[in-house]
């Protein structure tokens, strides 16, 4: 099982931009992909980025393209999202999250091990 803790969420208004860390704290081998995830309250948890943790290819939900990076360093074991031009919806807790599975990065059951979550808070 690998832990993984995120930081570097926070209030920002709109149009602003944040980056957010999440360090894995045991070894990754065995990690495919990693992700970040976001959930609103009363809303259903969701995909935003994943990143293949070998290969660094990245995927991005139709919502985020072309405003948020997914980006890692495998020598510090640890995934970033850098977010740009923030919206009001884009509030939501955003988690990291582990999977061993090369399919359906975008999909939460494939993903095994997650973060505690860090709150994003977008002002209008």
């Amino acid at each position: 099982q690998v832990q993984l803790v995120e930081s570097g969420g926070g209030l920002v208004q709109a149009g602003g931009s944040l980056r957010l860390s999440c360090a894995a704290s045991q070894r990754t081998f065995g990690i495919y992909y990693m992700g970040w995830f976001r959930q609103a309250p009363g809303k259903e948890r969701e995909i935003v980025a994943a990143i293949s943790w070998r290969v660094r290819n990245t995927n991005y939900a139709d919502y985020v393209q072309g405003r948020f990076t997914i980006s890692r360093d495998i020598a510090k074991n640890t995934i970033y999202l850098q977010m740009n031009s923030l919206k009001p919806e884009d509030t939501a807790v955003y988690y990291c999250a582990a999977s061993k599975y090369g399919s359906s990065w975008s999909e939460v059951s494939r993903y095994d091990d997650w973060g505690q979550g860090t709150q994003v808070t977008v002002s209008s």
